[in-house]
């Protein structure tokens, strides 16, 4: 088996495996000023889809600017997630350096675009695909491809531990090769019981103190996971943002969800926000919580939010995801202050970070490869790949990171 590591090796981003030269796995984008993309020119026969996050699936579009129409492999949730993705790039920077397709790019998608529910073997440019469930977001996969000598398991991102919205992964399918992320292998996360419990002492003692709760979180996985948790201890909440799409988007695949009736309560508990006719300004003055984009503070509804409850010390901001350095959200955590909308302000509002990550951390990894010690090992997505397979060496696992373009041969 061939395989050429065009994207996603020691970093997080851009994630791109093309497989024997015709299947492509994922096809990301890493987001930045100006975003980049996967390297080398690629023209497969067939696409296979992990899961619709855009460091996965934020490049897909442009595979089919050209002639070429390969059919798109992925689980229904996956589609609908890449496309609301993609349309939502496409709103932003349409015409410009930061969106390289086109609506017409958009809608060949919709055209090729073939799905599959968990476990179920299909056919991809020669090779037998099969996706398990990989407990990240709804739809999220593991990725099994056969080439008839050689068994590959693309790992994409995972998590080990149940969330509320979606079962961790039990799924360890046989296999040869293993290309594993990476993202939290020198972390330990604190159990998702005691992360809960915190967050919602934190904000039932804000709301008792008469204070107002921003929750920046990302639409996809994070903000449906925030409501859950909200339904599930009686806290309304309002929810802004595209997690309200991404939310009615979810309601109808339930089969990807834990479980779908709590899923359809915590729904109901919420109150989605229009924004019309200064609503926003009007519900940051309520004593409640307010769910919403970005999770990392740079865009969208929360810049209307956070000037708003900003000077009240009562008043919290509760970061529930990993802040990218360089963004506004890690910024107000490490000095108070945050450039909202083009000015930099003070925050004497509370805030506090909660680690409710989607990801496996440095014990789920090796949970997960401890089922695959006689396979060989090739890490990726991460910022210390290197240093985690060099930790594997020396458990004796066949474990390198490769890097980018580099081109293997199992």
């Amino acid at each position: 088996m061939k395989l050429q590591f065009l994207g996603g090796t020691r970093e997080v981003g851009r994630s791109a495996i093309l497989v024997n030269d015709r299947l492509l796995l994922d096809y990301g984008m890493l987001t930045g000023n100006p975003p980049q993309f996967p390297v080398g020119s690629v023209d497969p026969e067939a696409v296979v889809v992990s899961h619709g996050h855009l460091d996965h699936v934020g490049a897909i579009p442009t595979l089919l600017s050209g002639d070429a129409r390969p059919p798109i492999h992925w689980t229904p949730p996956t589609y609908e997630l890449a496309m609301t993705l993609a349309r939502d790039t496409l709103k932003l920077h349409g015409g410009t350096y930061g969106c390289p397709f086109t609506e017409n790019d958009l809608k060949r998608v919709t055209e090729v675009a073939e799905t599959h529910g968990y476990r179920e073997t299909f056919e991809a440019a020669g090779h037998d695909i099969t996706f398990y469930n990989a407990g990240h977001i709804p739809g999220s996969a593991h990725v099994l491809v056969d080439d008839g000598e050689t068994r590959l398991l693309y790992t994409g991102d995972f998590h080990t531990d149940s969330q509320r919205l979606v079962s961790g992964t039990t799924a360890r399918p046989d296999a040869d090769v293993v290309v594993c992320e990476s993202t939290y292998s020198d972390v330990d996360h604190d159990p998702r019981a005691d992360v809960e419990k915190r967050f919602v002492d934190s904000v039932q003692t804000t709301l008792w103190e008469g204070g107002t709760v921003v929750v920046p979180a990302f639409a996809i996985g994070r903000t449906q996971e925030l409501m859950l948790v909200c339904a599930a201890h009686d806290i309304d909440c309002y929810v802004d943002g595209m997690g309200q799409r991404v939310t009615r988007m979810l309601r109808t695949y339930p089969e990807f969800l834990r479980d779908a009736d709590a899923f359809r309560r915590a729904k109901s508990n919420a109150r989605f926000v229009t924004g019309r006719d200064g609503q926003r300004k009007r519900i940051a003055r309520k004593n409640t919580v307010i769910i919403t984009t970005s999770g990392m503070l740079s865009g969208g509804p929360a810049m209307t939010y956070i000037p708003e409850i900003r000077q009240n010390p009562v008043n919290k901001i509760a970061m529930t995801g990993y802040q990218v350095e360089g963004t506004p959200g890690r910024s107000l955590l490490e000095t108070g202050t945050a450039e909202i909308d083009g000015r930099v302000m003070s925050v004497s509002a509370r805030t506090e970070a909660y680690d409710f990550s989607a990801h496996a951390d440095a014990d789920g990894l090796r949970s997960l490869l401890d089922e695959y010690r006689d396979s060989k090992l090739f890490v990726n997505h991460g910022d210390r790949c290197e240093a985690f397979a060099e930790e594997l060496r020396t458990d004796d696992f066949d474990a390198t990171a490769p890097e980018l373009g580099e081109t293997v041969v199992y």
